[in-house]
């Protein structure tokens, strides 16, 4: 699967089939669960009620692209929107319907070379969150180079992160760049902060991913 997270190149990068395929969630690999102060909110059965749950700001006052001055549009995403992404949109349509996919939505603040991105995607349960989470760090670490971290110091369990301290024009960073994803229950949320420094992209990084994993309802 293409990478969603920069939109500044279109390399292809193909997730691979769940571990679990035809498997219950119960085999699946154990998304964290939400710690959300918005506990209380209903689990959304629309793109509209995703839609409410997105962080709608980001620490460095960078300003929010608007959706349609991407291309692709940012804002709401089908599975077919997702599945797109890759070459062989058929496949790729079958490998997320396998994890479950159900709606995503994604969301860029930009000014110059500093970059920060937001995708929240839901699932059918924690089990294909969890999977297309841990599948989707191991391909962006494939596409963008460097080392995962499985359990960062600055992010809950259920989070994976890689940091770059080095640009990559090749793959679309103009800057350090740092990358979080994680699982909470039946949410992925993937997050990249491209900035000028590396301290620079780990704090915008680690501050937005923790508000919009407090934006989470229970699930």
């Amino acid at each position: 699967m293409t990478s969603r997270l920069l939109r500044t190149v279109a390399a292809p990068l193909l997730l691979l089939a769940p571990w679990c395929t035809g498997c219950s969630s119960a085999e699946a690999p154990a998304a964290a669960p939400s710690t959300s102060s918005a506990a209380s909110a209903a689990v959304p059965t629309d793109d509209a009620e995703l839609e409410t749950l997105l962080v709608d700001a980001v620490p460095s006052g960078l300003p929010l692209v608007p959706d349609d001055e991407l291309d692709p549009p940012a804002g709401a995403k089908t599975i077919d929107d997702v599945a797109g992404y890759g070459d062989d949109a058929q496949r790729q349509r079958e490998v997320l319907g396998e994890y479950g996919y159900q709606r995503g939505w994604e969301r860029f603040w930009r000014a110059d070379n500093a970059l920060t991105s937001v995708f929240l995607d839901q699932f059918r349960d924690g089990g294909g969150a969890g999977s297309y989470a841990e599948d989707l760090a191991r391909n962006d670490a494939e596409y963008y180079g460097g080392l995962t971290d499985s359990a960062p110091d600055d992010l809950p369990a259920g989070c994976v992160t890689m940091a770059r301290d080095e640009p990559a024009s090749k793959q679309g960073l103009a800057g350090p760049a740092a990358f979080a994803w994680c699982a909470s229950g039946v949410f992925t949320v993937s997050v990249a902060a491209v900035a000028a420094t590396p301290a620079d992209a780990w704090a915008e990084l680690v501050a937005v991913t923790l508000a919009q994993l407090d934006r989470l309802p229970a699930s």
